[in-house]
């Protein structure tokens, strides 16, 4: 599910979760997500879900701008991985991590010593350098159209980039690779990303990545990429001798079939047509292996003899394959920590979610017990007074159980609202005959008088009619409290601010200040065995599908209103008509 995660600033680690058609941020405490930060305007942003479900972010002429990636924007649709600002809080947008799917396995063969005539003779390895970012090895030298690389013969060294890459320093491509795979949290598109940067800056002609499988323990080639056309339906093979190599001693290698090594004296060259060369790094992290990256290229005998048998790659390659796999791990890693930890956050709110259900069955599973026993002892006494009784409280748990897991499905089911031309004032007297025997029994008198002019309007009927249901409930339940309860009910749809509004006035005891927001977290409820603590956020939360929500205004002993309020609607049109 998309969300923001919030990296910088008062609400550092808090996680939102976007919900709706319309999600607002700001500091002002009626925004879906509130930024408690003193540089944030009342109402800052929003952010619009399309029906292709992307996500539009539009500033709503804030005081101190709303930047994306570092860069002021007025609207912009974001993608994974970008990074939102507002005021001093920093937040990174995501569509939620998802499990790494191979993007091309059908592409990559790793083939053993007896089915392939391999690649192996390595012209030169390299260990892990302590300095994870390998800075120390790539020194400051320009590539790509500066001073050689290696050696002193200019011209027989082929350049590190594309020319149309431009001049860069090692230490610049390092920068840019850091910032770029830097942007992301979802691992698919980090791992393109890091492909396409490979591609970028090193003239390769295929090139893929494996990762560790978390369940196997092996590499497994996740993505793959060609440069040319023609060769996208040839398998890249690697050796898995290379593989084993590099996971075993922790090296990068660099390798060539043109090339003799003493070391693979029983293994022979990888291909039989040409001169083919291969980089093989491993991708270290701070806790250990999480992959590996392969490229290769290979050019024909000829081309090779008219090089003066210079090869393609060389060691200043291998070096900055390697400082790019180190920085692309320390990313792997840190997006694995995250989905780790939200992990551990879904599993943390079940455990929760959990014994707070297991409190609310109890007390119903009590409640039929009572009834139950009530109605045997009134059978084997023959009193139907008393099976009366039992079978009242049977009923009671009987319409507890059934509210509770009707708000459970609601808060925990994601879903768009089911927009019908309905007539408001109707909804709204179901509402109030369906409680009509619950506020007799408290005594409290409810006031409601449909408008002559309330006209019909595009909602989701089913689920607007349990918002107001579970507003109206706790307004009956904090009147009768008083010794004359009161409660009073208003609709009204206001064409020229495109605004709808219905309005549950008691004059119970209050809300103070401090419990305004703790009423709409999920099993937060003062009425004991009574409540189940979702009626608020479930009703919330069905405002918020419809682009609007719930405003509290309450004084301790005199009373309050909750204003249920959403955009208008149009009969007939796509989508929720926004107020300005």
């Amino acid at each position: 599910m998309a969300s923001l995660y919030v990296i910088r600033g008062r609400d550092n680690g808090q996680h939102f979760l976007l919900r709706g058609l319309l999600i607002t941020i700001g500091r002002d405490a009626a925004n879906q997500i509130q930024v408690q930060d003193t540089e944030v305007s009342r109402h800052h942003a929003r952010i619009d879900i399309a029906a292709d479900k992307s996500f539009r972010l539009t500033d709503l002429s804030s005081s101190n701008g709303t930047f994306v990636n570092s860069r002021k924007v007025d609207s912009q649709v974001l993608r994974s991985g970008d990074r939102v600002q507002v005021g001093r809080s920093l937040m990174i947008f995501t569509g939620g991590p998802e499990p790494l799917t191979p993007t091309a396995p059908e592409v990559v063969d790793i083939i053993g010593n007896d089915e392939l005539i391999e690649l192996s003779h390595i012209r030169s390895s390299m260990q892990t350098p302590h300095d994870s970012s390998n800075l120390s090895l790539l020194g400051g030298r320009e590539i790509g159209g500066g001073e050689p690389l290696l050696g002193d013969d200019q011209d027989a060294i082929q350049p590190l980039v594309s020319e149309s890459a431009g001049p860069r320093t090692h230490w610049e491509i390092v920068y840019l690779v850091g910032q770029a795979i830097s942007r992301t949290v979802d691992l698919d598109d980090l791992l393109r990303q890091v492909l396409d940067l490979i591609f970028q800056w090193i003239v390769c002609d295929r090139g893929c990545i494996l990762m560790i499988d978390d369940v196997t323990g092996h590499l497994t080639p996740t993505h793959s990429r060609s440069r040319k056309a023609n060769t996208s339906t040839t398998k890249i093979e690697i050796s898995r001798t290379i593989l084993d190599y590099v996971v075993s001693k922790k090296e990068g290698v660099l390798t060539s079939n043109a090339q003799d090594d003493s070391r693979w004296d029983n293994v022979q060259s990888i291909v039989n047509l040409g001169i083919q060369e291969a980089i093989c790094v491993p991708m270290l992290g701070r806790y250990g292996l999480v992959g590996a990256i392969y490229i290769d290229t290979s050019m024909s005998p000829g081309q090779y003899a008219e090089r003066g048998q210079v090869s393609s790659f060389n060691e200043d390659h291998l070096k900055l394959l390697f400082a790019i796999a180190s920085q692309a791990a320390l990313a792997v890693e840190d997006t694995q920590f995250y989905r780790a930890m939200l992990q551990s956050e879904r599993l943390a709110a079940m455990g929760q979610t959990i014994a707070n259900l297991s409190h609310h069955v109890k007390n119903i599973l009590q409640g039929v017990r009572g009834g139950s026993y009530l109605i045997e002892d009134g059978l084997r006494k023959e009193d139907f007074g008393v099976v009366r009784k039992g079978w009242s409280m049977v009923e009671r748990n009987q319409d507890r159980i059934s509210n509770l897991v009707m708000d459970m499905l609601s808060f925990s089911k994601e879903r768009q609202p089911e927009l019908i031309e309905t007539d408001l004032g109707q909804t709204v007297t179901d509402v109030v005959e369906l409680m009509q025997a619950r506020s007799s029994e408290l005594n409290v008198q409810v006031k409601w008088q449909p408008p002559q002019d309330l006209k019909t309007i595009s909602f989701d009927p089913e689920a607007m009619h349990r918002a107001v249901l579970n507003v109206v409930t706790n307004a009956i339940d904090a009147a009768g409290a008083r010794e004359l309860g009161i409660v009073e009910i208003t609709a009204v749809v206001e064409v020229a601010k495109r605004q709808v509004a219905i309005c549950v006035t008691d004059n119970g005891e209050g809300i103070a200040a401090e419990d305004r927001e703790r009423i709409f977290s999920p099993f937060e409820s003062k009425k004991g065995a009574r409540g189940t603590g979702l009626g608020l956020p479930v009703s919330r939360k069905i405002l918020r599908e419809h682009g609007g929500d719930i405003d509290v205004d309450s004084t301790p002993g005199h009373g309050t209103t909750f204003i249920l309020h959403w955009p208008l609607h149009e009969v007939g049109s796509d989508s929720p008509t926004l107020m300005d």
